[in-house]
């Protein structure tokens, strides 16, 4: 029989004599129990393992409930409760907080537990079901029964032995930091994208079979990471999220503070736990730092069609944002079926609450914000511009304002790229740069204006005017991410070929400025189209590494790895998603040269820099002055690195399908050294140590970079100033 805690409760002190006995009055008191420890805490929010009390405090957000249990589950029945505790609003609930506390030798052994909540359905919105097992928000593990069955938390009626349960992990031993330092990379940051499965889920990764695919997969592959000069790994989300959804990606997170437990190695209750600590203390351990593509702007609940798992059951309105249309009552700017509603401050400190734990609990060293404007909206989906909440709660916590803040500064509906953005000194992908240097490297008319912007760090997005004073590093330049072509099939197809996701090629980006170089896709392509992608891509990673701001580049991209034209693959968990380390083997002169330029760039503080190059910066064209009329697709520029105690650093760019010669317009020739040509075959395409020039003008090649070095100090010698041999 499941007893009912409030009941032992009351019963202990019944039958007891509580009138005053003066023969007592000089005694020592009994030691009281305090309230929190009657009653529970409202905060913290979910489940809290108190030590010295040898207890679990239960707190859930619930504003319009009216009927809170608490149920607790052993490890040999997760379909009927071993206890049930029903809150009692007058004892258990402060404000909008359900709570309680319960003592671990009264909890007869549990390992799970979850929530039935009843209340009034008023709206689409209040989703009150009585019938549904419901996760606590707060969950920092998450654990699916072997039934669980997606299609039962959608249909009505219970799901009882088949829902997700939260995992009572806090009276177990924690994980030892002792010696982790978190790096910090600045002039000589480089983001790498990766999808934690993906990385090396494919036989050829050359990871342990038993590792493939997990954190701990990507502990084995960190001396790969350090020869290509990785300082930051950025992971596609790892938030836990419904496994039976078709969600590959990982865009669709169900709990906000749990990592993917199918991405660990091992299928303990909280194994994932220790293997993402020790993943991240080896990468930290490497001199590499860690940034968590995070998903805080909607859930895997979606619409009124959707499943009830968690935030719905608790109350939906008081979690996501409404829609004016009563025929779809969730408004949807995540283009998913639902939106977070960041006017309410509960979901705010839910956020907050999880990025300290992410940083506390994990030791992650920044976040990458998916779809970051939702945070701008207010209640009825309007755009806050000027003073959006969150960002200043962001701003003003201690532990999280020196964090690196990455956003995606846009949604479906909004976009706030560069000074439109309310995070004023967060980081932002620059889709500009991305659409900008595609255009350029593709051949299109009137782009050098524009390439000079991207190069120099758009300050037209980010100023560093007195009223402004953005810096130069705010902007995350990249050319491709997870989301569109891969590197290679930018320069391999003209078109997407998104097939197989399943919605008749329609999804994702249509706007691409791709050019396949004479011929779509790999098969049948000629050796002379093939040598041209391999010149594009050496194009596209010099415009990238030479320009000022931070660089990032998707994994794979340094050796040619392609999805066959799919730049949607968010449900593909397959051949076409999984990395093909064959390819590294059959491209090592890319990932040579990926490698030295990534070298050059840390090795040259002068190109990514704190504040814009301003007077250290020349421009240039094949002669004296920049051509910048529509026809032209030629630029140079010098980069004058003494006040970086740097060398000069000479760039000549020729995007126009025939050979330019270029008449150099610094020093004599005698001064500089040639590093990069990227027509050259390997390896004369980047040389090791420069190839002294022999004349004042250069013929660069058609659809070709090159890169001059000056050395402008005695104290640095050739050698020095250029990337170290392989020994």
């Amino acid at each position: 029989m499941v007893e009912d805690l409030n009941n032992r409760i009351d019963q202990s002190s019944a039958g007891k004599d509580h009138s005053f006995d003066a023969s007592l009055a000089g005694a020592s008191p009994q030691k009281r129990r305090t309230w929190a420890q009657t009653e529970g805490s409202p905060l913290p929010l979910g489940a809290t393992w108190i030590a010295e009390e040898q207890t679990f405090n239960f707190a859930v957000y619930a504003e319009h409930a009216e009927s809170v249990t608490l149920l607790l589950y052993s490890a040999y029945d997760l379909a009927t409760p071993i206890l049930r505790f029903q809150f009692d609003f007058v004892r258990n609930k402060s404000g909008r907080i359900w709570h309680c506390r319960l003592p671990l030798n009264e909890m007869r052994g549990a390992r799970y537990y979850a929530y039935e909540v009843s209340g009034q359905v008023v709206s689409e919105l209040h989703t009150f079901d009585p019938d549904k097992v419901l996760l606590d928000p707060y969950a920092n593990c998450v654990f699916f029964p072997p039934d669980f069955d997606r299609k039962l938390a959608i249909a009505p009626g219970p799901n009882a032995g088949k829902a997700p349960l939260g995992v009572l992990t806090g009276h177990r031993v924690t994980f030892d930091w002792s010696g982790d330092v978190a790096p910090r990379p600045e002039s000589e940051a480089i983001i790498y994208e990766l999808h934690v499965k993906g990385f090396t889920r494919n036989r050829n990764s050359g990871v342990r079979p038993s590792r493939a695919g997990t954190y701990s997969g990507l502990v084995e592959k960190i001396p790969y990471l350090k020869e290509l000069g990785i300082t930051v790994v950025e992971l596609m989300p790892v938030f836990q999220r419904d496994p039976q959804e078709a969600d590959y990606w990982g865009y669709m997170p169900l709990n906000f503070f749990s990592p993917h437990a199918q991405y660990a190695s091992t299928r303990d209750d909280d194994g994932q736990h220790l293997e993402f600590r020790e993943m991240v203390k080896a990468f930290h351990q490497a001199g590499i730092a860690v940034v968590l593509d995070v998903v805080y702007n909607h859930t895997c609940e979606g619409d009124y069609r959707g499943p009830i798992y968690s935030f719905k059951g608790f109350g939906g309105a008081g979690y996501y944002m409404h829609s004016s249309d009563a025929t779809s009552p969730y408004a949807n700017y995540s283009g998913t079926g639902n939106t977070l509603n960041f006017s309410q401050p509960h979901v705010r400190k839910m956020v907050t609450d999880s990025l300290r734990y992410w940083k506390n609990e994990m030791h992650i060293d920044g976040f990458r914000f998916d779809l970051a404007s939702v945070f701008s909206r207010n209640a009825d989906g309007s755009l806050n511009w000027g003073d959006a909440p969150i960002f200043n709660e962001i701003a003003a916590d201690p532990e999280l304002g020196l964090l690196k803040l990455i956003a995606e500064p846009w949604d479906t509906g909004a976009y706030q790229l560069g000074r439109g953005f309310p995070g004023l000194t967060w980081l932002q992908w620059n889709a500009r740069f991305r659409d900008d240097v595609r255009r350029f490297v593709k051949g299109d008319p009137g782009m050098i204006p524009h390439l000079m912007r991207r190069i120099y760090g758009s300050d037209d997005l980010f100023p560093d005017s007195r009223a402004d004073a953005y810096h130069a590093y705010q902007t995350v330049n990249y050319v491709d991410s997870h989301d569109g072509f891969t590197l290679y099939d930018l320069v391999s197809y003209n078109q997407k070929n998104n097939w197989k996701n399943g919605h008749d090629n329609q999804d994702g980006m249509n706007e691409n400025y791709s050019w396949n170089c004479g011929h779509e896709g790999n098969a049948g392509a000629p050796d002379s189209v093939l040598a041209l992608r391999r010149k594009q891509v050496k194009n596209f990673c010099c415009l990238l590494l030479l320009s000022n701001g931070i660089p990032m580049f998707r994994a794979g991209d340094e050796f040619l790895n392609t999805q066959f034209g799919n730049n949607n693959p968010y449900n593909q968990d397959n051949e076409i998603s999984w990395l093909d380390w064959s390819q590294l083997q059959a491209n090592q002169d890319i990932f040579r040269f990926f490698k030295k330029m990534i070298a050059f760039r840390k090795s040259h503080p002068s190109l990514c820099r704190s504040r814009f190059w301003r007077d250290d910066v020349s421009w240039y064209g094949i002669g004296p002055t920049v051509d910048l009329s529509p026809d032209s697709r030629s630029l140079a520029f010098c980069v004058h690195g003494a006040s970086q105690a740097d060398d000069d650093i000479y760039v000549m760019i020729n995007a126009y399908w025939h050979e330019l010669q270029f008449q150099i317009q610094e020093g004599a020739s005698k001064d500089w050294l040639r590093i990069v040509d990227t027509a050259l075959p390997a390896p004369g395409d980047f040389s090791e140590f420069g190839s002294p020039l022999q004349q004042s003008t250069y013929q660069v090649a058609p659809r070709s970079i090159v890169v001059l070095v000056r050395v402008r100090t005695k104290a640095r010698s050739v050698e020095n100033s250029l990337p170290e041999r392989n020994h």
